[in-house]
């Protein structure tokens, strides 16, 4: 894995076990790690395999097992927009019986009172958003993105920063039943 790709999967381990269970339905967002690869170093969590641009983990909390799956755009525009990497994720709970939550981070503060809209093969959702991060808004759109994304070939997602131009990242979905397929059997979630 590249050093990009150790730092983004530093990050984002540290995201999952910062991100309260039901933050998806509650309309909460965890608390930035202020080292995260740090952090994710002692995580524990365990990569569990790679398809395409999308990577399966599985890690501990305090709630039990995490499974989660992060996948990095293809491309991201307008270019040269000072940002963290994007990345879409997926994530499970099995301890707490949540499954198939949906979330995008955006990589800046996204703008107070707007939505992230994503395009899924021409299914449109739009997810709320806190500081830098988007979610469904229940779970039941959560399982519907998910199944939107197994069968799709492509996800355009729009933000709105708080400053400068929109954004639009698109994540090619070719790997992404695989690695959904790979947290699914490590979090015993059936589909």
């Amino acid at each position: 894995m590249n050093t990009i790709g150790q730092l983004l999967a530093a990050m984002l381990a540290v995201l999952v076990m910062l991100l309260p269970a039901d933050a998806a339905h509650h309309k909460k967002k965890p608390k930035a790690a202020e080292t995260p690869a740090r952090q994710a170093e002692t995580s524990g969590a365990e990569q569990l395999g790679q398809s395409g641009s999308w990577t399966a983990y599985r890690a501990k909390d305090g709630t039990g097992q995490v499974c989660y799956v992060v996948g990095q755009p293809e491309k991201a525009e307008p270019p040269g927009v000072a940002r963290k990497p994007p990345v879409a994720m997926v994530t499970h709970r099995p301890g707490e019986k949540i499954s198939n939550v949906v979330s995008f981070v955006e990589g800046y503060s996204i703008k107070p009172g707007s939505e992230v809209r994503i395009d899924i093969g021409g299914s449109i959702f739009d997810l709320f958003t806190k500081d830098d991060s988007a979610w469904a808004r229940t779970a039941e759109l959560d399982r519907m993105i998910v199944t939107s994304l197994a069968k799709a070939k492509r996800v355009t997602v729009r933000g709105e920063p708080q400053k400068g131009p929109g954004t639009i990242d698109t994540y090619a979905l070719a790997g992404f039943p695989k690695a959904l397929a790979l947290i699914d059997k490590a979090c015993s979630v059936k589909r």
